[in-house]
C-alpha cells in the first residue's frame, strides 16, 4: 500500500490555443489542459459537478476532444504528435488508438451518422475518417474535402442529413460539402471581404438544429451571421452594441429554439440571442479575460422533483377564486432565459458551469495554469498560500485550504521556470524566466517593480531570495554564472561555472551560497530507481534522512539515505515531475508540481507512524524529538530533529495546566495536512469551555461552533450593508388583456373588493402590489399569499423565495429548498437562527395550542442536527472526513465526529481528540485505539519487532477493559518463546506452559470461550481450532443464534499466529474458519451498510464452499438466495433514474426478516455506513488498476493483497478488514490495511 498519501490536487485550466478543447454529453463534461482531459460529473444527490477522472495518454499538446452523439460513454481525443484516441469514460480507459495520421489532427469530430466512425483533419486537409470497428475498420479519405486554399480552422457534421459537412477557414469562408450535391468550396466570405486577401478566421460553426441548412457562422471581426447552405446566401447579420466586440465562440440552446449564445474574445462577456432579432437579448459579463469556448449542456442538471404544484385554472371566477399567476420573467420579458447550463472556458485557463436561468456559476474554476508548472513554494510566514511558477508565463497563489487561486501575475513573462518568496512579511515573489532575465512581482498589488538582466537572454533556471538579508537574491543561469545581487540591481558576487548552473539555495545558518556541483566530491551514496533524470530534490525538515525526489519518469521516490532503500513510489502524476517543497509548519505535508499542469498536496505521515503512536502513548521526549546524528544511525526508528518540533517542545516545557492536551493538539496539527485539522481542535477547544477571545482570526472562515455561526454571520452582514439588493421585475402580457385587467383590477379596489384585486394583480404576476394589501382582507390571507408566491419561486429555482419563507416563519420550507439545491450550508445558517428564536411564526397564525414556543424549538433544533448531518454527509463523501467531523462537533454531537474520523481512517487524529474529549468520545477512542493497534500487529512490516509489539501493547493500555485485547496481541504475536513470555508478563498474564494448563483445566469445565482463550496463548494454539469452530458450527445448525452469540467466538479465533494457522495440518479448520468468518462478515457488512463489500462477501464464501472440502452448515444456495433478499429488499440495484422496480417476492422478505433478526443493531452506532478515506475523491493520472473484489477501476488510494498484484481500494480493505479479518485471496492471512 502506498504510504505516502495524496490529499490535495490543483486541476489544470482548459487550454486556450485549439478550438474544439470543451465537450459535453448528459450529465459530463469535458475539458483539456495541455497534456490532459478533465471529466466532470453531476452527482445527482447533491447536485454539483464533480472531478471524475483525468485521462492522459497523449504526450504532446491535445488539438481537439469530440463525444459521440450516440454513446455517452465514448468520446476521442486528437494530439500534436499525430495520434487519436478513443476512450470510456466510465472505465476510464483506452478503446483505440490511431498513430501516425498523416500530419496534425487539428480538428475531429464523430461522424453523427455513422455508429462508430471519427474524422479529422490537419490544416490544409484533406479530411479522414476513422471506422474504429467493424468489416470496414480502417482510414479513408473524404473524396471531395481536400486541396483547401486556406487553412481549416473547424469543422461540422449535419447532425441530421446525412454526411454533410461544413468547413470554416482561416480566410473567412466556407466549404460545404453533401452527397448527390455541388461542392461548394470557399464561399460565403463576409462581403467586407471580398477582393481582399485579408484574413478574419471563422471562430465558431454551428448546425441549426431545427433546419437542415441553416448554419450560424461566427467571423473573430465580422461578427455572426445565419447563412442558408443550400441558397448560400445570408439570412440575418447580427448586431454587436460595440464595434469593439469579437467573437470566439458560440452555441445553441436546445432547450429554447432559435436561442443561441455567444462568448466575447476580448472580455469575458456571455450574450444571449434570438435569431428572430438582430441585437442580443441579454449580456452579463461573467469574468474580466475573453472567451475560449462555449458548449451547453444539451440535458441540464435535474433538479429533485417537488410535490407542490399549482392548482390547474379554474373556470368559474369569481371574486375569491384564486388567481393562477403567469411565471416570473426578467426584464426582457418576450423571450425568458432558457433553464440551460453553459460550459465556459476563458482564455486565463479558467473553466466554468454557469446557469443561464438563474444567472450563477454552478460551477467555477476561476483559474488554473494551462502548462507546464515547474517551481511550487509555500509562503514562509502563512503557509496556507503556495505560489506556482508555470511556462505558460504566469505565477498564481493558491489557498491550500479551499484549492482555489487568489491571485496571478500579469503573464506574457516567456517561460517562468522558478520563484522564490520575499522574506517575512514583504508580499513579494521573485521569478526566474526563460528570456527576460528575473523579476520582483508585488503580489498584493499585482504590479512587477523590478526586473534582472544581469544575465542577458540566457535562461534563468533557478532564483532564490536570503531569508537572513532581505537585500539579497541568488540567480543561477544557462550563462554557467551564479549572480548575487541586492533588491536594487547591484551586483555582490558572480561566480562562474563549467557549464549551466541548474540549483542554487541560500543555507539557513549564515549568508552564504551553496553551490553543489555532483562531479566534484566523493559520492556517499547513490539513489538508483528513476528511469528518467531527476529534476526535484527536497530534504524533508524534521527527519534528516528522508529524501524525496521527483522525475521526468513521471513518479516521485521517498529515500532512506542511511541504506539508500526507497520507502514508497508514488505514479499519480501524468507527465514530468518538476517542483517539491514543504509546507512550514506542516513539514510532513508536501506539494508537487508536474508538465502535467497539476499541483498535488501529499501527505508523508503514514512514513513516521511509530513516531506518532509514541506521542499518543505518552511516551517520553527522548523517544520523539531526538539530534541528526541518533536520528541517522542505520536502523534507528523515526525521531524529530527539525525546528517545527523543538518549538512544540518549548512551549510544552513552558505550560502549567493541560499539558497531555496542548501536547496531542501541537503535534497533531504538525503531522496532519490542511484541510480540516486546525478547524477540528478550535471546535474541540469551544466544547471544552475556551474563552471565545483564545480562537484566531481565521476561525469564521472554517466551520463554526453552532453559538457562534449567526453571531459572526451578523457582524459579515453588517460590514456588506452598504451592497444594494437588485430585483427583477414583474411579468408581461399581451397589451390589450392587460390593460383590460388592470383596469378591472382598479375598479374592485374602489368597491372594496381587495381580494378580487389582489387576485387580478397575482394574475398580472404584480405580486408585490398584491400582497402589500392582502391584509386588508386578513392577516391569514396574507400569509395564505405569501406561502403561495414562496410556492411558485421554490418551483422557479428562483432566490426571491428566501425573504417571503421567512417572513412567514415557515423556516422547514426554506431549509428543503436550499437542502435540496444543495446549499447545505445556508440551510444550516437558517435552522441555526431558527434555534435562537430569530426567526418567529407570526403569533396570529400558531393559535391553538399555547405551549407551541417549546415545540418549535424543539423542531429548530432536530432540524439544525438534519442538515449538519446532511453538510458533514456532503464533505464526507467528497473524501473530507476531518471537516464531516467538525460539522458534527460544531452542533455538539460528538458521536458522529469521532465516527466520520474512524471511518475516515483518521485514526490518530481521532484518538487525539477523543483523549482531550475525555468520557463523552471514550467508546470511540477505545474503538480507534484497537484498529491502531491492529496497524502496529501487521506481519512482516511491523511484527516481529520489539518496538512494534510494546507499541501495539501501550495502546491497549490505554483501554479501561483492555484485558480480552491484550489477550489476542498476545495470542498473535510470532517471537520466540523468550519474547512472548516477556510479552504475557507485560499484559499481565500467565507464562505458555501455564497457559496450557489452564486451558486444559478450564475445557474440562465446560467453559469453551476461556478454553479457547488460554489454548490460543499456548505452545499448542491450534488445539483452540477445534473447539472454537465445532461450538460455531453447532450454534449455526440452531435457529436462535444471532450475530453477538458467534461473533466474539470467530473474532478470537482469528488471531491465532499466522504460521500455526497455515500448517498442513490445520488446512481443513483453517477453511471452516475462513468459510465461518467469510459468512458472519457478510452479515456485519450488511448490519454496518458496508453495501459496496457484500456481494463480495458472499461470493468469497460461495467460491471457498464450492473448492474446498469442508463440512459447514452452509449451503451455496442459501447463500445465494441471502444475497438476493438483501437486494431486493434494501433496493440496491436500483439506478437513480429508473423509476419502478421489482418488489421482493414473499419468500425473499421472509428470508431477509430472518437476517434481521441475526443481525440485530450496531453497538456503535456512528460506524454504520462505508469507510471513505481522505483522497478517495482525487483522480489518479497514470496509475490505473483494477479491483479484483468489483471489477472495477480503482479511485483513489489502492489497496495491494499479499501476492503483490491483487488490488483492491483502500476503502473496500478497511471495510473488509473490520467485519472480516482474513484476506479475500483465501490464504488465511490476515488483512492489515489501517
Amino acid at each position: 500500500m502506498s504510504q505516502v498519501k495524496q490529499v490535495g490536487l490543483l486541476a489544470a485550466g482548459c487550454q486556450p490555443w485549439n478550438k474544439d478543447v470543451c465537450a459535453a454529453s448528459g450529465d459530463r463534461f469535458a475539458y483539456c489542459a495541455t497534456l490532459a482531459i478533465y471529466i466532470y460529473q453531476l452527482d445527482h444527490r447533491y447536485n454539483e459537478f464533480k472531478l471524475r477522472a483525468i485521462m492522459s495518454e497523449h504526450k504532446k499538446t491535445i488539438t481537439a476532444i469530440s463525444w459521440c452523439p450516440h454513446n455517452p460513454d465514448m468520446f476521442a481525443s486528437a494530439s500534436a504528435d499525430s495520434l487519436v484516441i478513443i476512450w470510456n469514460v466510465t472505465e476510464q480507459k483506452v478503446v483505440a488508438k490511431l498513430d501516425n495520421t498523416k500530419g496534425i489532427p487539428a480538428s475531429l469530430s464523430w461522424c453523427w451518422n455513422a455508429d462508430d466512425a471519427v474524422a479529422f483533419v490537419s490544416h490544409r486537409g484533406p479530411l479522414y475518417i476513422w471506422t474504429i470497428s467493424g468489416p470496414d475498420s480502417g482510414v479513408t479519405v473524404h473524396r471531395e474535402a481536400h486541396s483547401f486554399l486556406s487553412d481549416i480552422s473547424l469543422f461540422r457534421w449535419h447532425p441530421k442529413k446525412k454526411g454533410k459537412v461544413v468547413f470554416g477557414h482561416t480566410d473567412g469562408s466556407l466549404s460545404i460539402f453533401q452527397p448527390g450535391s455541388k461542392n461548394q468550396k470557399h464561399v460565403l466570405r463576409p462581403e467586407s471581404l471580398e477582393g481582399t486577401d485579408e484574413e478574419d478566421p471563422v471562430t465558431a460553426l454551428e448546425w441549426d438544429p431545427l433546419s437542415t441548412d441553416y448554419l450560424l457562422v461566427a467571423n473573430l471581426h465580422n461578427g455572426i451571421r445565419l447563412v442558408d447552405s443550400e441558397s448560400l446566401s445570408c439570412i440575418t447579420a447580427f448586431n454587436f452594441p460595440s464595434a469593439a466586440a469579437s467573437v470566439q465562440c458560440l452555441a445553441w440552446v436546445s432547450s429554447a429554439p432559435g436561442m443561441f449564445i455567444t462568448g466575447d474574445s476580448q472580455v469575458g462577456v456571455l450574450r444571449i440571442w434570438n435569431v428572430s432579432r438582430t441585437t442580443p437579448i441579454d449580456n452579463f459579463k461573467l469574468k474580466k479575460t475573453g472567451f475560449h469556448g462555449l458548449h451547453v449542456l444539451s440535458s441540464p442538471p435535474k433538479k429533485k422533483s417537488r410535490s407542490s404544484q399549482y392548482p390547474t385554472k379554474n373556470h368559474h371566477t369569481s371574486s375569491t377564486s384564486e388567481a393562477v399567476p403567469p411565471p416570473t420573467l426578467t426584464q426582457t420579458q418576450a423571450f425568458s432565459l432558457p433553464p440551460g447550463h453553459a460550459v465556459c472556458c476563458f482564455m486565463d485557463g479558467g473553466v466554468g458551469l454557469y446557469d443561464m436561468g438563474a444567472k450563477k456559476w454552478d460551477f467555477l474554476r476561476d483559474l488554473g495554469h494551462v502548462e507546464t508548472i515547474f517551481d511550487c513554494k509555500f509562503k514562509p510566514d502563512n503557509p496556507d498560500l503556495l505560489a506556482t511558477a508555470s511556462f505558460d508565463g504566469t505565477i498564481k497563489v493558491w489557498d491550500i485550504n479551499t484549492l482555489t487561486a487568489v491571485y496571478t501575475s500579469p503573464g506574457n513573462e516567456g517561460v517562468i521556470y522558478s520563484l522564490s518568496w520575499a522574506p517575512g512579511d514583504l508580499n513579494c515573489i521573485a521569478g526566474a524566466t526563460s528570456r527576460n532575465g528575473g523579476f520582483i512581482w508585488d503580489v498584493p498589488k499585482g504590479k512587477m517593480i523590478t526586473r534582472f538582466s544581469e544575465h542577458g537572454k540566457n535562461g534563468i533556471f533557478c532564483i532564490a531570495w536570503s531569508h537572513k538579508d532581505s537585500k539579497r537574491i541568488a540567480t543561477c543561469s544557462s550563462d554557467g554564472f551564479c549572480i548575487i545581487r541586492t533588491i536594487d540591481g547591484r551586483v555582490l558576487h558572480k561566480y562562474k561555472h563549467p557549464a549551466a548552473v541548474f540549483g542554487c539555495d541560500w543555507s539557513q545558518n549564515n549568508n552564504t551560497v551553496r553551490i553543489w556541483d555532483y562531479t566534484q566530491d566523493a559520492c556517499i551514496n547513490v539513489l538508483s530507481g528513476h528511469t528518467a533524470p531527476v529534476r526535484g530534490l527536497m530534504w524533508n525538515p524534521e527527519i534528516p534522512y528522508l529524501l524525496i525526489s521527483g522525475s521526468w519518469d513521471y513518479t516521485i521516490r521517498v529515500w532512506d539515505t542511511r541504506d539508500g532503500t526507497c520507502l514508497d513510489t508514488v505514479y499519480d502524476h501524468g507527465a514530468d515531475v518538476y517542483g517539491l517543497t514543504c509546507h512550514p509548519s506542516r513539514p510532513f505535508t508536501m506539494a508537487s508540481c508536474s508538465r502535467d499542469s497539476t499541483v498535488r498536496l501529499w501527505s508523508l505521515t503514514p512514513l513516521i507512524n511509530p513516531l506518532q503512536i509514541n506521542i499518543l502513548a505518552d511516551r517520553c521526549w527522548d523517544e520523539i524529538i531526538g539530534n541528526t546524528d541518533r536520528a541517522v544511525e542505520s536502523g534507528a526508528p523515526p525521531l524529530l530533529c527539525g525546528k517545527v518540533s523543538r518549538d512544540i517542545k518549548q512551549e510544552v516545557e513552558k505550560l502549567t495546566g493541560n499539558i497531555r492536551g496542548k501536547k496531542l493538539r501541537w503535534f497533531s496539527e504538525c503531522f496532519s495536512p490542511p484541510g480540516g485539522s486546525k478547524n477540528l481542535w478550535d471546535l474541540v477547544a469551544v466544547i471544552k469551555g475556551q474563552d471565545d477571545s483564545l480562537l484566531p482570526q481565521n476561525y469564521c472562515k472554517g466551520i463554526m461552533h453552532m453559538k457562534h455561526l449567526v453571531r459572526f454571520r451578523m457582524s459579515k452582514a453588517q460590514e456588506l450593508t452598504t451592497v444594494k439588493m437588485s430585483k427583477f421585475g414583474g411579468g408581461i402580457g399581451a397589451p390589450s388583456k392587460e390593460e383590460r385587467l388592470k383596469e378591472a383590477a382598479e375598479i374592485h379596489l374602489r368597491l372594496g373588493q381587495i381580494q378580487r384585486y389582489c387576485e387580478l394583480m397575482v394574475e398580472l404576476g404584480e405580486w408585490d402590489k398584491a400582497l402589500s394589501v392582502a391584509p386588508g382582507v386578513s392577516m391569514k390571507y396574507w400569509r395564505k399569499l405569501m406561502q403561495r408566491r414562496a410556492d411558485q419561486l421554490i418551483q422557479e429555482e428562483n432566490d426571491d423565495v428566501i425573504p417571503y419563507c421567512i417572513a412567514v416563519g415557515d423556516v422547514k420550507k426554506l431549509v428543503s429548498f436550499f437542502t435540496s439545491r444543495g446549499q447545505l450550508k445556508e440551510a444550516l445558517l437558517v435552522a441555526q437562527a431558527a434555534c435562537e428564536g430569530n426567526i418567529q411564526m407570526s403569533p396570529l397564525f400558531t393559535s391553538g395550542s399555547s405551549n407551541s414556543g417549546g415545540d418549535n424549538t424543539d423542531d429548530y433544533n432536530e432540524l439544525l442536527h438534519k442538515v449538519s448531518k446532511e453538510l458533514a454527509e456532503w464533505y464526507f463523501q467528497d473524501g473530507h472526513a476531518v471537516l464531516a467531523a467538525c460539522c458534527h462537533l460544531a452542533v455538539e454531537n460528538i458521536e458522529l465526529a469521532m465516527a466520520n474520523l474512524i471511518r475516515g481512517n483518521e485514526l490518530e487524529l481521532a484518538i487525539s481528540v477523543g483523549t482531550v474529549l475525555g468520557e463523552s468520545a471514550a467508546q470511540a477512542t477505545h474503538y480507534a485505539l484497537e484498529l491502531l493497534a491492529r496497524k502496529c500487529m501487521t506481519v512482516t512490516t511491523c511484527f516481529p519487532s520489539l518496538g512494534y509489539r510494546d507499541l501495539a501493547a501501550d495502546l491497549l493500555m490505554m483501554i479501561p477493559d483492555n484485558k480480552l485485547q491484550l489477550v489476542k496481541l498476545c495470542a498473535f504475536y510470532p517471537g520466540c518463546i523468550a519474547e512472548i513470555n516477556d510479552l504475557h508478563e507485560k499484559c499481565n498474564l500467565p507464562d505458555v506452559e501455564e497457559c496450557m494448563r489452564l486451558a486444559e483445566t478450564i475445557q474440562a469445565d465446560g467453559d469453551i470461550f476461556e478454553t479457547i482463550k488460554y489454548y490460543l496463548l499456548s505452545t499448542e494454539p491450534e488445539k483452540a481450532l477445534p473447539i472454537g469452530i465445532q461450538y460455531v458450527k453447532e450454534q449455526l445448525r440452531g435457529s436462535d443464534w444471532t450475530l453477538d452469540s458467534v461473533c466474539p467466538y470467530l473474532d478470537l479465533l482469528s488471531y491465532i499466529r499466522t504460521e500455526r494457522l497455515v500448517l498442513h495440518k490445520c488446512s481443513e479448520f483453517r477453511n471452516e474458519l475462513l468459510i465461518l468468518c467469510g459468512y458472519i462478515g457478510a452479515l456485519l457488512a450488511i448490519r454496518r451498510q458496508y453495501n459496496s463489500i457484500v456481494p463480495a462477501l458472499y461470493e468469497y464464501t460461495s467460491q471457498l464452499l464450492k473448492r474446498r472440502e469442508v463440512s459447514v452448515p452452509l449451503k451455496i444456495e442459501q447463500l445465494s438466495e441471502e444475497l438476493d433478499a438483501w437486494r431486493a429488499c434494501t433496493q440496491l440495484n436500483r439506478r437513480t433514474n429508473e423509476l419502478a422496480c421489482t418488489p421482493p417476492s414473499e419468500s425473499q422478505r421472509r428470508v431477509y426478516s430472518i437476517l434481521v433478526s441475526r443481525i440485530q443493531e450496531e453497538p456503535l452506532k456512528g460506524m454504520v455506513g462505508p469507510d471513505y478515506v481522505t483522497g478517495s475523491n482525487l483522480p489518479s493520472h497514470s496509475d490505473v488498476h483494477v479491483s479484483c473484489l468489483t471489477g472495477l477501476r480503482i479511485q483513489g488510494p489502492v489497496f495491494f493483497l499479499e501476492d503483490g498484484k491483487s488490488a483492491i481500494s483502500l476503502n473496500d480493505a478497511l471495510m473488509w478488514a473490520k467485519v472480516n479479518p482474513f484476506s479475500p485471496l483465501g490464504t488465511g492471512i490476515r488483512l492489515n490495511p489501517f
